[in-house]
């Protein structure tokens, strides 16, 4: 999935920015330069203002430059120094905004009519650049507010860790019972129908279709009007209790027919009980099709109640 990104250079209020620091030169990249270091150390006013001198702090840290750093900088380019000087410098940090995350995570859904509502966010300052919401972050499931987990890339591509909390949803289009489901009983299409509605964006992306659900039965009752997944039901069975069923006793190369009554169900590959409708005796088979089993034994073999 193509990620998208959304600037968050526009989050600095008026005044100072959030997060920094009083008498600390706040720097925009990952390289501080002579212009910012000017501002704390006037000496330093004539260098070219886009001359580096190092490598900015790590967002949150700050970086104090002692006066036996200071003279040495100074002694690399000529400059005179008062012998006392120090600076303190760090990244520029903000905050998170709620408008602007929304905006982020609507850009990360592809769906600019996407309903959010921010509920609360990381506190901590963070370093200005490019936020991402990726979808796939998000939670598989949700019932209300949700934990979205992004990032800030900053300083050409380093990352700085995000979060908010808040209730994500789409339109999108879900299945729903038309009337009472019963259990064990296959859905039929007159019982189900499309509906569309707002859902949580992880159930939008795959929704449900019809041949997912009819034939299907469900494991319990769904009351009409229920949203019907997938995940509710189970494959209909092959056998049910009761059933007639054709059994076919495999002993060597030897293949015998015969009908039986199944006391228990199963689907394919299940072993089920068989009353023997021709001998009255009861065996184990497995289901090998619909309403048919097999049982295999071996030649010649006679053991108590498996010979049908």
């Amino acid at each position: 999935m193509r990620i998208l990104w959304i600037s968050i250079a526009l989050l600095a209020s008026a005044g100072a920015a959030a997060g920094q620091t009083a008498g600390c030169v706040a720097v925009e990249g990952d390289r501080i330069l002579a212009g910012d270091m000017a501002k704390a150390v006037a000496a330093f006013s004539s260098l070219p203002p886009d001359t580096e001198l190092g490598y900015a702090p790590v967002p949150g840290v700050r970086r104090f430059f002692q006066t036996p750093e200071l003279h040495r900088l100074a002694l690399r380019y000529n400059l005179p120094l008062a012998a006392n000087a120090t600076a303190c410098i760090e990244r520029q940090m903000d905050h998170l905004r709620p408008e602007l995350v929304a905006a982020a995570m609507r850009k990360g859904l592809h769906n600019p009519d996407a309903q959010i509502e921010i509920i609360e966010l990381s506190r901590f300052p963070i370093p200005r650049g490019e936020l991402e919401f990726d979808p796939s972050a998000l939670p598989r499931d949700a019932a209300g507010a949700v934990i979205w987990r992004g990032i800030v890339r900053y300083a050409g591509g380093s990352k700085y860790g995000v979060w908010a909390r808040a209730k994500v949803l789409v339109r999108g289009t879900r299945l729903v019972a038309k009337e009472d489901l019963v259990p064990g009983r296959p859905i039929t299409a007159g019982q189900i129908a499309a509906q569309e509605c707002d859902v949580y964006p992880a159930q939008s992306i795959a929704p449900p279709s019809m041949e997912e659900v009819i034939g299907r039965v469900p494991r319990l009752l769904v009351h009409a009007a229920t949203p019907v997944s997938p995940a509710m039901l189970d494959a209909p069975r092959d056998v049910e209790r009761g059933d007639v069923v054709q059994v076919e006793v495999h002993s060597g190369a030897a293949v015998l027919k015969l009908e039986g009554r199944a006391e228990s169900p199963g689907r394919r590959g299940d072993a089920i009980k068989v009353h023997s409708l021709a001998t009255g005796r009861s065996f184990s088979a497995r289901v090998a099709d619909k309403d048919r089993v097999v049982m295999t034994t071996a030649a010649g073999a006679k053991a108590k109640d498996t010979n049908p």
